[in-house]
């Protein structure tokens, strides 16, 4: 891994040790490299891993979302519920098949999708709610799922950033009726590429999920559906796959990492909310204060780096100005997109590494 003292990187790259070099090399000598047998094998350990009874393998978890959407029956002149602070890609794949995004505020302290303003952003059109696992911390997504079922809608958890990650003492990604991860190189599991997957527990939502990413076919001789190219290839899964067994390890170093950070920020900054119940793996550790910009200078001066995410949440964004929002719509959203500052989090880093970030974030509050 990456030994640079203060790199901000979601997550700095895995060792590409002895285990991932054999399955690489077998793959290519194996000469299957779409998706074959190592895809199916890494499938069923993803599954078993998030407690989901299916799961699908992607090319991307923008091709999970969007295809997630089409086979819960959302298209043209429908609506989908989701959060503004999100990264685009999640609106979009509502906007690719045609519906709409309605976008409602989050929870101040969780940032998650709030499910008590659920209830009236629901219409007649409303076909899907899509709550996201932000930065690492699962959406409540029993009380989301309750808003759901009453008005008889599907959920898609988006838990792009959750690998890992727990509610209620279940898996992200299998709290919804589908969940879509993705394998980017900076999430927790990251591939050498671009990755993603869908996880579910309704055979038949999964198996449509399967037939759209290869054109629309189940045996790829009869086609029954405009479906699309969206296959992972085997020697991403093989890689994955390996690292699908040590993740778990990463993933308790950023627990301490984010430890060491709630013990030696100072008392004035925000930290990540962990409310009962819940695991954030983080995959970012992100901090809030309306003195954020000052922060940031300050960390830059001392060579740490660090970024503000969503500034321009998704309801602001210029390709979304024709549903006249404003800011000031979705308070908590403005005020987090104002406040919030991603830190160094990897599992490298060290406890006198985290006290000088630290440091420079107290000279930055002067």
């Amino acid at each position: 891994m990456t030994t640079a003292v203060h790199p901000f990187v979601p997550f700095s790259p895995p060792d590409i040790g002895g285990a991932e070099i054999t399955e690489v090399i077998a793959t290519l000598e194996s000469g299957w490299l779409s998706t074959g047998p190592r895809v199916r094998r890494f499938e069923q350990a993803f599954a078993e891993y998030t407690g989901a009874a299916h799961a699908v393998a992607l090319n991307s978890c923008t091709a999970g979302l969007h295809l997630s959407l089409l086979a819960a029956g959302v298209g043209p002149g429908d609506e989908v519920i989701t959060t503004p602070l999100t990264f685009c890609a999640t609106a979009n794949a509502i906007v690719h098949t045609g519906a709409r995004p309605v976008f409602v505020d989050i929870r101040p302290d969780t940032l998650n999708l709030d499910p008590e303003r659920l209830g009236a952003a629901i219409t007649a059109k409303t076909k899907a709610i899509m709550p996201v696992d932000l930065f690492g911390l699962p959406a409540d997504v029993d009380a989301v799922k309750a808003v759901a079922d009453a008005h008889g809608v599907p959920v898609v958890e988006d838990a792009c950033q959750a690998w890992g990650a727990s509610y209620k003492s279940r898996r992200a990604g299998s709290l919804g009726d589908l969940g879509v991860f993705s394998f980017f190189p900076t999430k927790n599991l990251g591939g050498f590429g671009d990755g993603g997957l869908v996880t579910g527990h309704d055979a038949e939502l999964v198996q449509t999920v399967r037939e759209l990413r290869f054109h629309g076919s189940r045996d790829k001789k009869t086609f029954t559906a405009i479906g699309f190219n969206s296959r992972l290839d085997e020697v991403q899964a093989a890689i994955l796959r390996v690292e699908l067994e040590v993740v778990d390890t990463w993933n308790a170093r950023r627990a301490q990492v984010a430890a060491w950070y709630d013990a030696h920020l100072p008392r004035e900054v925000l930290r990540p909310c962990v409310p009962e119940g819940y695991t954030h793996v983080y995959h970012l550790y992100m901090m809030r204060h309306p003195r954020r910009d000052a922060i940031a200078a300050a960390c830059k001066e001392r060579q740490v780096d660090c970024a503000a995410y969503y500034v321009t949440p998704c309801h602001l964004q210029p390709v979304f100005a024709g549903m006249g929002h404003k800011l000031g719509d979705f308070p908590a959203t403005d005020a987090a997109a104002a406040q919030n500052l991603a830190l160094p989090m990897h599992p490298n880093l060290t406890e006198e590494q985290v006290k000088e970030v630290a440091a420079a974030v107290a000279a930055g509050l002067g």
